[in-house]
């Protein structure tokens, strides 16, 4: 079995065949996946979806891109919607400094919120990062000597630094897609290495189809295709890769059933 551990399926290229579009992951070992929630506006809708589809499962958060529109959206609300039996983390959160579409001091505020609905509820945090390595683990490092909390960076492009960084703190590195890009060489190198109880895979979808689907909206049934890719570049069987990886994620997100 796969599991997704981030898609966007209530996204504009799921939402509209999203029945089918669970289908086919199904179909291609699919066991589960992570709905992820990126604004106010639609946590609803995505935890609707978990409520629904027993192998779905679903966060609440606020991503970088949305910190400035989002500033009541605080510990104690993200507390209060994390109650949810459906819900097993919080985010995604973190830092963008690539778009800059909020203030960086507001990002900052944001995603240090989430990390302290983290240690309050327990749940891990799904972390994005980008131009932002510096920053990120910083904050990360101050967070952690407040209070253990677990997490995940999600859909890895940065150094293999940040991720010696990050799994120092206790992080697992989630591999999309963008992996099996030609010109991903240096993600390819770091992914190679990453210790197999660290990893875990994702689509991202509807975003960064991987190869051989490049062009086409992702979906969570191409998480199959980055995991074979991963088990080549690593040498392991894609039965050992899945098993693994898998485990990883039931380790992490603990919460679900």
């Amino acid at each position: 079995m796969l599991i997704d551990s981030h898609c966007h399926l209530n996204y504009k290229g799921l939402i509209e065949d999203q029945a089918n579009v669970l289908i086919r992951a199904r179909e291609r070992g699919v066991g589960l996946m992570l709905n992820i929630a990126t604004r106010e506006s639609e946590w609803d809708a995505v935890l609707d979806t978990a409520v629904r589809e027993p192998d779905v499962w679903a966060t609440v958060g606020i991503h970088p891109h949305e910190a400035d529109e989002h500033p009541h959206v605080d510990t104690a609300k993200l507390v209060e919607r994390a109650a949810h039996p459906r819900v097993v983390g919080i985010g995604e959160t973190g830092l963008d400094y690539y778009y800059d579409h909020s203030d960086r001091e507001r990002q900052q505020k944001s995603f240090q919120s989430h990390i302290a609905a983290c240690r309050e509820t327990g749940l891990p945090l799904i972390v994005h990062t980008r131009e932002a390595e510096e920053d990120t683990l910083r904050i990360m490092r101050e967070e952690m000597e407040k209070g253990a909390y677990s997490g995940v960076i999600h859909c890895f492009t940065a150094s293999g630094a940040f991720a010696d960084g990050a799994m120092e703190l206790g992080f697992y590195i989630s591999i999309s897609g963008i992996v099996t890009f030609k010109s991903a060489k240096d993600l390819q190198d770091t992914a190679a290495r990453l210790p197999i109880d660290r990893l875990l895979v994702e689509t991202d979808s509807p975003f960064l189809a991987p190869v051989p689907h490049r062009g086409k909206s992702c979906e969570p049934a191409f998480v199959a295709d980055t995991a074979q890719f991963l088990a080549n570049l690593r040498g392991e069987s894609m039965e050992e890769l899945a098993a693994a990886t898998s485990a990883n994620f039931r380790t992490l997100f603990a919460k679900v059933a």
